[in-house]
C-alpha cells in the first residue's frame, strides 16, 4: 500500500506561481507513475500530469503544457508540480496519485488507473 500526502496549495493571483509537493511512503514500484489531477467544483476529475518514476519521463495535459512541470526528488519519495503562469481556470483541488504506469496520453478516464490517492490540496487563483 502506498500513502501520499499533498501540500503547497494556497491563494495566488493570476500570472503567479505555486509549487505543490507530494510525499510518498510505503512500497513504490520502480516503474510506477505518479500523477497529478485536479477537480474544480461541479467538474470531473482531470488528469494534469504524470511522471514515470523509473525514467523521469513526464506527460502533460494540453491545458497545462508549457506552464506546469512535474519532477521528482532524488530519493523518489517526493514529487513536485511546479505551476507557472496560473490562470483562474486552474482553480481546483489538486491531488497526487499512484499507478503502475503512466499513460502515454492523459484522457478523461486516466484517473481510473490510479489506485492510491492523497487527500488533496486547494489551489485558488484570483483574477
Amino acid at each position: 500500500e502506498v500513502q501520499l500526502v499533498e501540500s503547497g496549495g494556497g491563494l495566488v493571483q493570476a500570472g503567479g506561481s505555486l509549487r505543490l509537493s507530494c510525499t510518498v511512503s510505503g512500497f513504490l514500484f520502480d516503474d510506477s507513475g505518479i500523477g497529478w489531477f485536479r477537480q474544480a467544483p461541479g467538474k470531473e476529475r482531470e488528469a494534469v500530469s504524470c511522471i514515470d518514476v523509473r525514467h523521469g519521463t513526464t506527460y502533460y495535459a494540453d491545458s497545462v503544457k508549457g506552464r506546469f512541470t512535474t519532477s521528482s526528488g532524488n530519493a523518489k519519495t517526493t514529487f513536485y508540480l511546479q505551476m507557472n503562469s496560473l490562470r483562474p481556470e486552474d482553480t481546483a483541488v489538486y491531488y497526487c496519485a499512484e499507478s503502475n504506469w503512466c499513460p502515454d496520453r492523459l484522457v478523461a478516464t486516466t484517473h481510473l488507473d490510479f489506485g492510491s490517492w492523497g487527500q488533496g490540496t486547494q489551489v485558488t487563483i484570483s483574477s
